[in-house]
């Protein structure tokens, strides 16, 4: 009897000692993502694999599912290649040590297929390396993606305008702002500037800053016209949508409701030309609840982005609005739009209306 009672005292006892052994240290456990014992894995990459028409300036990043070791983050770990010839490069670590990023010592080629690597030699902080190797591809775009279309004398106005600037502030205690220049060529008038004010110079006439700001002008819209469609035909609103760099058209209007959102993910340096055949027109909203943004993420740069408008552009009321406006006829500006880039129109008015006009840096 007295074997018997101490079998039954055991095994309850070892059962217990079995579930609080297993329960004992979470961090043992291969269960969770970032558990000591798990391997990392890629999570997402750029150009996502497939992605066609990438800028020949890319940079190829990869993002982990747990932190890397640094030192096992490098050129032989991470590798891009064109068939069997591998590309040059450098490779670096975000502080986080989740975002690894390959940058080509050169740009790529046009109309090549790239496959990118990340080997099992790439380790986390624990010594735990990748599974298998990650491998993706993409290819680059048809034709060389577009520079930076170059403003000249134009770069230095917020408002550039032909015929006349006018400012009619009707918002109680508030009017326009701009951080650059103000101008008009050929024509003389500028009005409403005070209340309106501006960081910059105010220019009137042939004979001032304007007059040269204008042919240049000309040039940069020229430009802009003429550059090679990588990006696609656009739809009649883009309101929505997310575009990479590269030069895009629209064949007649163009409308934006909503949010457009400009990635620059494949490219932070890369640069978008947008070519509207007649008009231009965001949507209107009101204060605190704007019914159309331009969004800049993952580097993009509002000075990289160009919108070559072949009538007029109208902003609509408390609109967000990220680029140069180069338009052959007039600008307007309605109540509260934020522009952060410039308004250059080339033969008519440019109209402002309790706005801020933040110009960005020269491309």
């Amino acid at each position: 009897m007295r074997k018997l009672k101490v079998s039954k005292i055991w095994i309850p006892a070892f059962l217990l000692a079995v579930v609080m052994a297993g329960c004992s240290d979470s961090d043992k456990s291969t269960g969770g993502a970032t558990s000591p014992l798990t391997p990392p894995t890629v999570v997402s990459v750029t150009p996502a694999g497939g992605t066609t028409g990438v800028c020949q300036g890319v940079v190829v990043t990869a993002t982990f599912s747990k932190a890397m070791n640094p030192a096992t983050i490098n050129t032989t770990t991470f590798t891009l290649a064109a068939g069997t010839t591998a590309v040059l490069g450098t490779v670096s670590i975000d502080s986080t040590d989740m975002v690894a990023t390959f940058t080509p010592t050169n740009p790529l080629v046009v109309n090549t297929q790239y496959t990118a690597t990340i080997t099992t030699g790439a380790r986390d902080q624990f010594g735990n390396g990748l599974a298998q190797p990650f491998v993706w591809m993409f290819t680059t775009a048809t034709t060389a993606c577009p520079g930076p279309v170059a403003l000249g004398t134009a770069c230095g106005f917020g408002i550039l305008a032909g015929s006349t600037v006018t400012n009619s502030p009707i918002v109680t205690g508030t009017t326009t702002h701009v951080t650059g220049n103000v101008g008009v060529s050929p024509g003389t008038a500028i009005t409403g500037y005070p209340p309106g004010t501006a960081t910059g110079a105010f220019f009137t006439g042939v004979g001032s800053a304007a007059g040269p700001a204008q042919g240049d002008l000309t040039t940069a819209y020229n430009a802009a016209a003429g550059a090679a469609n990588t990006g696609g035909t656009l739809t009649g609103d883009i309101g929505g949508q997310t575009k990479a760099p590269g030069v895009y058209t629209a064949t007649t209007t163009l409308g934006i409701t909503g949010n457009l959102t400009l990635d620059g993910s494949t490219n932070p340096n890369g640069i978008w030309i947008f070519q509207v055949g007649s008009a231009l027109t965001t949507a209107a909203g009101a204060p605190g609840t704007p019914a159309s943004q331009v969004l800049l993420i993952n580097g993009a740069k509002a000075h990289n982005v160009f919108w070559q408008i072949g009538s007029s552009a109208t902003l609509g009321t408390y609109s967000l609005f990220q680029g140069t406006i180069m338009a052959q006829a007039s600008i307007t500006l309605t109540t509260g739009a934020t522009l952060n880039g410039r308004a250059l129109a080339r033969t008519g008015a440019v109209t402002t209306d309790s706005n801020a006009v933040n110009v960005p840096p020269c491309p």
